[in-house]
Formats: C-alpha cells, structure tokens, sequence
C-alpha cells in the first residue's frame, strides 16, 4: 500500500487537487483597505441584505460558494462533500449556510486556521478518491464575533494594542481531481501548541509558537528550504506575531525574512484603519488566499506559495475561567508547476 505520508506531520498528494474557482466577499472597511481590488463583491453595509448579523455571515458564505461554484462550472449537485467553518458557537454560520445548497457536509472548527483545515481535509479526501470535487469554506463576520467573544458593540470599551480586528469576509474555493489551476501537493497538519498565554486580546502571542512549529515541521518533513517558496504566507499573526515568529523560527535554523508575510497583516492598512495589531478571524486569510494569494499566482508572479493559516482555540468560558489559549496552524502547499 503507497504511504503519504512524509515525517511527523505532511502528507504529499500522489494526485494534486485542482483549485477550479475561487471567490470571496467582504464587508466595507475590508473593501477600503489595499486589497480591495481583489475582492469579488464588497458590501455598503455588512448586512449582507440580512436583518442579524449571525444571518448576514452565513449570506456571505452562501455568495462566495456561488461563485466559486460558478467559476468552476459546476453545480451543487457535483459537489461531493462540502468542508466549512466559522467562528460562532455551533459553527452555525456554516451550517445554515450548507442547508440550502444540498451537498454533504463537514463542519469544522479551527479558529482562525479553518481555511487551512478545510483545504487539507478537501484535498486528503480527493487524493484519496473519494470524490471528484469538494469545497472549502471559512467566513467571521466582525459583529457576529464581538457579540461572542468581547462586548457588545454599543459598549465601545477601548481595544488593547495587542487587539487585532476581526475580518468580515468570507472565502471559498472548489477543488477538483483534474483540471488547471494552482495545485495542492503537501498538507502539513498543525499540533497544539500552548505557550501559556492567557490574554484573549493578545492572540499573535498565543498563536505564532504554532505557526513556528508547523512551519518547520513542513520544511523538516519535505526536505525544502524556506526559498523554495515565493512566500510564506501565515494567518492571522498580525504585526506582533509576525516579529515572535520570526524569532522563533530563526531559532530553529529557519530564517523566514524574504519570504513571509501576513493575511492579516495585508488586508488592512494599519496606519489608515485602526485595527491595532492587524486583521483576524477565519474570513481573513480566507479573503487573502482567494483573491491576492491566488491571483498573484494566477498572474504567474509567484510559483510555489505555503499557506498557514493559524487559531487560537479558545472561547469566551474557557477565557473567563482563566485557561489559557491553545493555537493551532495547519500548512498547505500550493503551486504553479508541474
């Protein structure tokens, strides 16, 4: 029996998946960051047409997974398994979303890291022949998180520096046995990494030993040097996670300076906006990957990129009871070439 696996934690594709459409929407300080011309729909408003928030992120689900759909050229029903998740309880976003489209689905729950989680189980799932085509789905919405995790909105108690601020958006992609597009060869399946940090408003510092550990654990695992990639593309480090990763990885042997950047770190202009520390939330590097990460590689700019998006796997009890924040990083390889 052929094994995939590679060291502890990669498995390589014998048949790299295909990436066949991609789409994404955003709300209204997303579209006025220096992303903004690679996203496919940006909202006044943030409803989304929807009369709550919750019900406006799961709209958002629903139009990127249309188009993504629509792009690829197939319907619903050809569609053999659906993998999405959110940052709500229950993961309801994404399941009130699935209950219209009629496709087999798999909720998940990885925080922030959940496009990551949902491409690498897309792609095990098509590299192993269970089905021709699957889709990936992530989406966090800024008000539907503030109600959950902080306070309410009306509220306006003053965010810490070490805040990052939570994307609305969401992103989706199709992924098929065969066609053309970027391809996925190698998932890098994230362990948890709990460093002791207990400040829910400080996740960088809870979440970049894991991005660390992944990382390195990819590099290890496939033998390849940081330069192999264009770029090393992290979730939602933000600015102080970023610089702790650096650290942490240049520990390890690995420096990462030419070639990493940040979803959350792009998608908002840090001195304009005033999102402190940078973006967060499952929607970021979900709206990231399926516009800039994706186009530029569409555009051949970049050839061999390693997405790793990163969670902190907490929740507002488990904060309150003073337990500390688990992260989570999950690494997927992507490129051009043959």
């Amino acid at each position: 029996m052929e094994t995939k696996k590679l060291g502890g934690q990669t498995v390589q594709m014998s048949q790299p998946p295909v990436i066949l459409g991609h789409a994404n929407v955003v709300g209204k300080k997303e579209g006025e960051g220096p992303l903004k011309d690679t996203f496919d729909y940006i909202d006044a408003d943030d409803t989304f047409g929807q009369p709550s928030w919750e019900k406006s992120e799961s709209q958002m689900q629903k139009q990127a997974l249309t188009m993504a759909m629509e792009r690829a050229g197939v319907s619903a029903g050809q569609v053999d398994f659906l993998f999405a998740g959110d940052l709500l309880n229950q993961c309801i976003s994404s399941s009130y979303a699935a209950r219209e489209q009629n496709i087999p689905f798999f909720g998940l729950y990885g925080a922030c890291s959940t496009m990551g989680e949902s491409i690498a189980l897309a792609s095990m799932t098509l590299d192993g022949g269970f089905g021709q085509c699957a889709a990936a789905v992530a989406s966090s919405h800024f008000c539907s998180a503030e109600r959950q995790y902080r306070n309410p909105l009306e509220y306006g108690s003053q965010r810490t520096p070490t805040a990052q601020w939570t994307v609305t958006g969401a992103g989706a992609v199709v992924l098929g046995r065969a066609g053309d597009g970027p391809k996925i060869t190698h998932c890098t399946i994230g362990r948890i990494v709990d460093k002791g940090v207990c400040d829910a408003n400080n996740m960088g510092a809870a979440m970049a030993p894991a991005a660390a550990k992944t990382i390195c654990a990819h590099l290890h695992d496939t033998g390849r040097d940081p330069d192999f990639y264009d770029r090393i593309i992290t979730g939602d480090l933000g600015k102080l996670g970023s610089e702790l990763l650096l650290e942490l990885t240049h520990r390890e042997g690995y420096d990462l300076r030419e070639v990493h950047a940040d979803c959350g770190m792009l998608i908002f202009d840090p001195q304009e906006q005033d999102v402190h520390c940078g973006g967060s939330g499952c929607g970021c590097c979900a709206s990231v990957l399926t516009g800039h990460l994706l186009e530029q590689m569409k555009r051949g700019v970049w050839k061999n990129i390693l997405f790793c998006p990163t969670g902190a796997l907490h929740s507002p009890t488990a904060t309150m009871q003073g337990e500390s924040i688990p992260g989570i990083c999950h690494a997927v390889a992507l490129t051009n070439g043959k």
